[in-house]
């Protein structure tokens, strides 16, 4: 049946949404004179029963998504984010853009399904975030790596295990979460409050224990995460980079010249840890998360303090027992899984020695991984 003409849904975009549920895709892109792509296991697939997408369908899918006064900031800043609740209840995060003078579409699936950190693979010492009670914990990595979901994991397991207030800022909303041991409040940027920046200031008065800010966009939103973070509250945010110690400068380093030491100083008191995602392919089918994580100790506070990012760095690999793991390591572990090859591992990391270092400690100490 043709993906577009579909009449059992209110809108055909609507069809295009539940292709993509049906082939386990996690993104679709639609734009002017191609068919429809899927992205399946991190690949773009073109849908080879979908016609050639004419402008006509791109405005009207425009008009479909968006409000009034969506529709007005779209005409004006030519992009935006929306949130949209698809048939059965699926939900899916979607930003409208222009290219090359035309409108494109790209919608991401938020599966929905709260998974445990056992079932995502991720490591054990990423569980003992979901006890700390106060502080800053980053999750970083590129678009597309899992960090919503590993968040989305961390906060339901709160939430099942903790009698507290969890207050989450999402532009859009990407996970719907239950009230269980917790009680959640879930605001969306646009349509609840106007900005991360005015959430996070407001939730002060708000009484929440947790706060998940959906992401770290801009020095006013960073400030007030500081101080959120500063004034007893647990907060988890993302930051799209690549490196766990590179976190560090590039949120300093947002920040005007004249107050990165003050920010520095505050940074080093709050930050309790940064966990960068990869996703890699695994060899027979499906990805697994390769993550970097940074617990930062009293040392480590010392080193953001006085800008020592490569001692930082010295400190991930010897300190394992606090449970830090450097990306060398993380590969070395999952190639020692036999999940991923050694070719892969050695595309994915700028420090080849070190992670060949690491294999042959691995191969000469078979118990190695069990020094956390």
């Amino acid at each position: 049946m043709d993906i577009m003409t579909n009449t059992t849904l209110k809108h055909p975009f609507e069809n295009v949404l539940q292709r993509c549920i049906e082939r386990g895709a996690s993104d679709v892109h639609l734009s002017l004179d191609c068919p429809v792509c899927y992205r399946v296991s991190g690949e773009m697939r073109p849908d080879d029963n979908s016609p050639l997408i004419d402008a006509g369908f791109l405005q009207d899918t425009v008009d479909f998504l968006l409000s009034p006064r969506q529709l007005d900031i779209f005409s004006d800043t030519l992009s935006i984010d929306t949130g949209f609740t698809a048939h059965g209840g699926h939900r899916f995060r979607i930003n409208l853009y222009h290219e090359r003078g035309n409108i494109a579409i790209a919608a991401r699936w938020l599966d929905g399904t709260f998974h445990s950190l056992e079932t995502l693979r991720l490591p054990s010492q990423i569980a003992r975030l979901a006890e700390l009670k106060d502080g800053l914990v980053l999750v970083t990595g590129a678009t597309g790596s899992g960090k919503s979901t590993t968040l989305a994991s961390l906060i339901n397991e709160i939430n099942l295990q903790r009698r507290c207030h969890i207050l989450t800022i999402e532009d859009p909303i990407e996970f719907v979460y239950s009230n269980h041991q917790a009680v959640v409040h879930q605001r969306e940027v646009g349509r609840d409050v106007p900005s991360f920046a005015q959430a996070i200031r407001a939730a002060m008065r708000e009484d929440p224990d947790v706060i998940l800010l959906g992401e770290m966009r801009d020095t006013e939103t960073m400030e007030a995460a500081l101080t959120a973070a500063e004034t007893g509250h647990l907060v988890f945010s993302t930051l799209h980079t690549n490196d766990a110690v590179g976190v560090i400068d590039r949120l300093v380093g947002s920040f005007p010249g004249n107050e990165q030491s003050g920010v520095r100083q505050q940074l080093s008191s709050v930050l309790r840890a940064v966990v960068t995602q990869i996703l890699v392919k695994v060899e027979g089918g499906g990805r697994v998360p390769v993550n970097e994580i940074l617990i930062v100790n009293g040392g480590v506070s010392n080193l953001i303090r006085n800008h020592k990012p490569e001692q930082i760095r010295s400190m991930m690999e010897t300190g394992r027992m606090y449970g830090n793991q450097t990306l060398e390591y993380a590969l070395a572990l999952r190639i020692k899984e036999k999940l991923i090859s050694k070719e892969q591992a050695m595309g994915l990391t700028h420090r080849p020695t070190a992670l060949e270092q690491v294999l042959r400690a691995m191969q000469q100490d078979r118990t190695l991984e069990g020094s956390f």
